[in-house]
């Protein structure tokens, strides 16, 4: 489910992770970001993203080889 939220970061294949984790951040609102309760749940969305961007680079480089 949180794949789906991908395209809205605004990255591309070729950018680095910390591109993908900093576009992460801020797509979070400063609300869910203070909040310490959710810290699991943020983990868990940046986790998602890094993966998602490695299925897609992965993707990426096969086509482009």
């Amino acid at each position: 489910m949180l794949h789906t939220l991908y395209p809205n970061l605004g990255v591309t294949p070729l950018d680095t992770d910390r591109a993908v984790l900093r576009a992460a951040v801020r797509f979070l609102s400063p609300e869910v970001r203070a909040d310490p309760c959710r810290r699991l749940l943020r983990r868990i969305f940046y986790c998602a993203m890094l993966r998602r961007h490695a299925e897609i680079q992965r993707g990426f480089m096969r086509t482009r080889h």
